[in-house]
């Protein structure tokens, strides 16, 4: 079983979106959270779907996934006090129907430009081993500062990555680096962060730079854009061809 964890429980005060939480805002009349859960829904090998949500905003989601015809997200649920405990609420809730070796995507719902292939890839590379993350390289250098002032320490920019959303994890694997997290009061809205910072190692593959997180009002821009939105488009012809 594959299923999809989409974590939407903050209200994106970077954004300004007054009071719209980032995720509900649309692009070409269609919400950020339901373009990126169509996602999930159209891809084969995803099984179900549990959905974090701003408390306040539960039913306005619930009437999107019914207008939008989203048949495979199976609980809504409220968010946490923080990124930590929004996903960990969401792994309990989609941890009742799981078995510890199935698989689960763990995605914010601000990633509307996810493709097919790249779940593809994030459920082939957990089930080899035990976690995927998709990275892009740091394509700027990299400045290392503690107080406004950049240190004399230099970074690789070649060895410097980007992580990127889904990530893929074993259930075992994911919950038992939530529990141990609870006990030493470690808490990271990242999961591959919250497990390197475990001592575990994490698996990464390549990711795709249109594989945007819309955090502020710049990146909603850029994905409005003529140029943007038309490889948006690309993506969907692409995926509908893998699809035939």
């Amino acid at each position: 079983m594959v299923n999809a964890l989409i974590f939407a429980g903050g209200v994106g005060s970077r954004m300004k979106s007054e009071n719209i939480p980032k995720q509900f805002l649309k692009v070409e009349g269609i919400p950020i959270i339901i373009r990126t859960i169509e996602h999930f829904e159209k891809h084969v090998k995803i099984d179900n779907i549990v959905v974090v949500c701003i408390e306040s905003w539960i039913d306005e989601l619930k009437r999107l996934l019914e207008e939008y015809n989203i048949n495979k997200v199976t609980n809504v649920i409220p968010g946490g006090n923080t990124g930590f405990q929004s996903i960990h609420g969401g792994l309990l809730k989609a941890s009742e129907i799981m078995k510890d070796d199935d698989i689960i995507l763990i995605c914010d719902g601000v990633r509307p430009m996810l493709s097919d292939n790249l779940i593809s890839e994030c459920i082939e590379d957990a089930t080899q081993y035990g976690s995927a993350v998709p990275v892009t390289e740091s394509i700027d250098s990299v400045l290392f500062s503690e107080d406004g002032k950049a240190s004399s320490k230099n970074f690789d920019r070649k060895k410097m990555f980007i992580t990127q959303a889904p990530q893929g994890y074993k259930l075992n694997v994911i919950m038992d680096a939530h529990k141990r997290a609870e006990e030493k009061g470690v808490e990271s809205v990242s999961s591959a962060d919250l497990l390197i910072e475990l001592g575990e190692e994490v698996h990464i593959f390549k990711g795709i730079r249109e594989n945007i997180k819309v955090t502020t009002p710049e990146d909603l821009e850029m994905l409005r854009s003529e140029q943007y939105f038309k490889r948006f488009q690309e993506f969907a012809r692409e995926e509908l061809a893998v699809e035939q």
